[in-house]
Order: structure tokens, then C-alpha cells, then sequence
């Protein structure tokens, strides 16, 4: 096989290639490292190359006696607000542009112990801050699908490695849909788990009580596999649940059949550009034909959804960002700054009414999954945007409002591609399911992408 042809394996397969022999981790690292030099100068989706550690890593993995686990040799990224030993973490900004941490984020200690080989660190939106990956300080991270256009954010550095070729996996993180906006945006998968399946201490907050790690790789397969090796309880994230990690892979092959699928129109399907609503269309009346059960459902209080997220999201932003705010404000990106104002500006009352209604979301979409075993949505209600053209955060038309409900109430959700528009650029399909039944929004993830073949699609770039 060539460079090219096993950079496009999936991850678990890649493993299952090392383990029998067929490839070695090095020659696998090699290629993604070579790839990485020749394409990323376009899309500047890493921010830092980690040749020498991956090599040796690599290395390592193919002296071992035996494989770890399905992901043993495996070459990842992560998404640079996971701290890594010795290696700077940005967290796409300047003001942390000389950090070098001094132990890994327990994610990402997790991933490594699971005998992954570190390619680099991705590009991102300065602080997490941002839905376009449109990065001040480090340049625009580009779609590879049109590198005229987003690729999401606000691990779109993470997303667009993955659509083109140059990891098989990654970790990002999801405040208000900043994993599940870039797989949307750019034809791949990713996964917002469970509030508190998977650690984030070591993880540079955005706004912690709605702040998600998650897998991104490019086939469900494969985001079950690193959700399986980073999940479980953690005595040092105090955010963290008491759960152990779910048995993601076992179940992946149970199909849809007799599966309650609900809809729910209000809202999540209003404004939506007319190829992606065609798309998500076909893909429900799919897993009806697959012999799911499906059926509208409605939300109580979701048109509130957007404001009290938002009324959240800048005052815990503002707060963990005040003392840089007060005597660095000339280091950030100058719209990071305005958005992390606004902070200031949210009254007390608007927070604690905004809390009010995050537990009525919480009891309404539980409510709604009294008659569903997963909610289908689509992503996002249009493809990439240009960069550089103005995203709006008017909550009936923000390009993240299908996102943030579940950040919101904590409940896992995926993207998984869906189909393309006119344009040729992803459509992503969101399923999200009950807390901590992962395992439910994996198998009915699978069962759609089997049925597929969406996510075996590859930019020309």
C-alpha cells in the first residue's frame, strides 16, 4: 500500500494492521509525518509537529511484546488545550504561546496509554472561544473539503487533519458543539459524550459547566475505540462522574431495528438550507426502512435553549479569563476580547434565569425520551461558511443553535456525515441519547453509516 492508501485506514484498522504485522507503527508515522509537511502548509490545521516524539514512540510500539489494545501504534492528535508533558500548549492563544506543561492532560495520558503514537497538536479557536477556527494569532485553519471555507471550530484543526489524511484520530473539546460543528463541517465524526464521562483536568476550560472532551476520527468504529481508552471516572476532575467507561464497541453491530427514533421538529429543523434538509430527510426515512421506529417528539422550553446558553457561556467564559482580561487585554484576538466582555455585561438575575432553564431542558428532553431511545437532528442548518464571512449569534439563525441544547443538559450527541450539498460540502446527521447510554447513539451512529457510504468520501485536496 502506499503513503496515501494507509493514511485513509481507520484507526482501529491500522491497529489491527500493526498487531498482525503488516504495517509497522514507524512506517505508518512516517507517512502521516510526510503528509503532514506537504499538505498542512494549506491548511494549517497543526500548530505544532511532534516529529521526534512521534518516531520514538512509534518506535516503542513496535518493540512491544504485544498490542495494549485496538489502538496500539496508532498515530493521533489532540486538540492544542490538552496539556502535554513538555510539549507547549497554546490553547490557540498568545497568551499562553511559551506554556509548557509539566504532565498530560488525563485524557491525554489515557489515549497514550492505550499505546497511541503523538503526531501533533491542532489548530483551533483562539481560547475555544469561536465556532470558524479562524485563528488570529496563528492563522486561519482551513476546510479541505474548500479551503476557501471554515472548517468548523472550535476544533476544526482536529476535524480537518482527520478529512485530510493527516491523523487517524483526535481528541477535541465541546462547549457549544465545537467538536460536533467541525465533523459536521467537514465530513468526519465526532462525538460529545456524557458531562463528566471523560476527564477534563488538564484541559484548558472554556466554561466549565458546559465544557465536554470527545473522540473525532473518521468512522464511528473508531470514536468508540478512543471513547472506550479516555473514559472513566477521575479523582482529580471534580466534574468528573462516578461511571466507568462504557463498553462503546461491543454493541456497535446491534443494527436499528425496533430502535425508537424520535424527531423533534420544533426548532432543530427550522431555517434549514434546502440540501441539508433534504439530506437529513433521506437519512431518517433510512433508518425507518432499516426498521427503526420513528416518530415526532417535542421539546418543552427549547425555543430558550440559545439565550440561557449563551447568558452561561460568557459569564463562566469571563470569569476563568478576568485576571488576563484586566492585565493582558492586548494579547487576545481582538473579537475574542469583545466576546469575552460581554461577560461583564450578563446580570446576575439573566445567570440564574439561565440556570433555570438548563434544568428545565433537562427535564423537558427527558421527557421527550420517555418515547425515544435517540433524538435525530441534523448538525448544523447549513455547510461551511467563507472565511471571513460574519457568523451571527441571533439564536433563530446561529449557525451552532442545533448544538448547544445538549451542552446544555449534558446528553451525549454525534455527528456523522450525511451527504454533500450542491456545493460538494458536508452535510452532518446528529444523534443524541439518553446520559451515559453512549453505547445507544454508537450502535444507531453505526447502523446509519453501514447502511452508507458518506464517510468513505475524501477531499480532493
Amino acid at each position: 500500500m502506499s503513503h496515501d492508501e494507509i493514511a485513509f485506514l481507520g484507526a482501529v484498522e491500522l491497529g489491527r494492521r500493526i498487531a498482525a504485522g503488516e504495517i509497522t507503527s514507524a512506517e505508518a508515522t512516517r507517512g502521516q509525518l510526510e503528509r503532514i509537511a506537504r499538505l498542512d502548509p494549506g491548511l494549517r490545521s497543526t500548530l505544532t509537529v511532534t516529529a521526534d516524539r512521534a518516531l520514538a514512540d512509534a518506535g516503542v510500539a513496535d518493540r512491544a511484546a504485544g498490542p495494549r489494545g485496538a489502538l496500539h501504534g496508532v498515530p493521533v492528535g489532540l486538540k492544542d488545550l490538552f496539556d502535554t508533558a513538555g510539549i507547549r500548549t497554546t490553547a490557540g492563544s498568545k497568551i499562553l504561546a511559551d506554556h509548557v506543561p509539566a504532565r498530560d492532560a488525563t485524557a491525554a495520558a489515557r489515549l497514550a496509554a492505550a499505546g497511541t503514537v503523538l503526531l501533533g497538536k491542532h489548530n483551533m479557536h483562539e481560547f475555544a472561544y469561536g465556532i470558524t477556527s479562524t485563528n488570529a494569532h496563528y492563522g486561519a485553519c482551513r476546510n479541505p473539503w474548500d479551503p476557501a471555507r471554515v472548517p468548523g471550530g472550535s476544533s476544526g484543526g482536529s476535524a480537518a487533519a482527520l478529512a485530510a489524511g493527516l491523523c487517524y484520530a483526535a481528541l477535541g473539546s465541546d462547549t457549544g458543539g465545537s467538536i460536533r460543528i467541525p465533523a459536521g463541517a467537514c465530513g468526519i465524526v465526532g462525538l460529545k459524550p456524557t458531562f463528566g464521562r471523560v476527564s477534563r483536568r488538564g484541559v484548558w476550560p472554556l466554561a466549565w459547566s458546559l465544557d465536554h472532551v470527545g473522540p473525532m476520527a473518521r468512522s464511528v468504529g473508531d470514536v468508540a475505540a478512543v471513547l472506550e481508552a479516555i473514559s472513566g471516572a477521575d479523582p482529580e476532575d471534580a466534574w468528573s462522574a462516578d461511571e466507568p467507561a462504557p463498553d462503546a464497541v461491543r454493541g456497535l453491530e446491534a443494527g436499528v431495528a425496533g430502535l425508537r427514533v424520535g424527531i423533534p421538529r420544533r426548532m432543530f429543523f427550522d431555517g434549514l438550507d434546502t440540501d441539508v434538509g433534504a439530506a437529513v430527510e433521506e437519512a431518517i426515512g433510512l433508518l425507518s426502512r432499516l426498521g427503526a421506529r420513528v416518530a415526532e417528539v417535542d421539546v418543552p422550553h427549547i425555543e430558550h435553549a440559545y439565550t440561557a446558553f449563551h447568558a452561561l457561556l460568557a459569564s463562566e467564559a469571563s470569569a476563568f479569563h478576568e485576571r488576563w482580561l484586566r492585565s493582558r487585554p492586548g494579547d487576545y484576538g481582538e473579537p475574542i476580547r469583545q466576546a469575552l466582555a460581554l461577560g461583564f455585561q450578563v446580570p446576575a438575575v439573566d445567570f440564574v434565569n439561565a440556570r433555570r432553564v438548563q434544568n428545565l431542558l433537562r427535564s423537558g428532553f427527558a421527557a421527550a425520551m420517555r418515547a425515544a431511545d435517540v433524538l435525530i437532528t441534523p448538525t448544523l442548518p447549513g455547510t461551511a461558511p467563507a472565511i471571513g464571512e460574519p457568523m451571527t449569534r441571533e439564536p433563530l439563525h446561529a449557525w451552532n443553535r442545533f448544538c448547544v441544547p445538549f451542552n446544555l443538559t449534558g446528553q451525549p450527541a454525534i455527528s456523522v456525515p450525511c451527504g454533500f450539498d450542491r456545493h460538494g460540502l458536508p452535510i452532518g446527521l446528529q444523534i443524541a441519547g439518553r446520559p451515559f447510554d453512549e453505547t445507544t447513539v454508537l450502535r444507531a451512529a453505526r447502523a446509519y453509516e453501514r447502511a452508507t457510504e458518506w464517510h468513505v468520501w475524501r477531499p480532493a485536496f
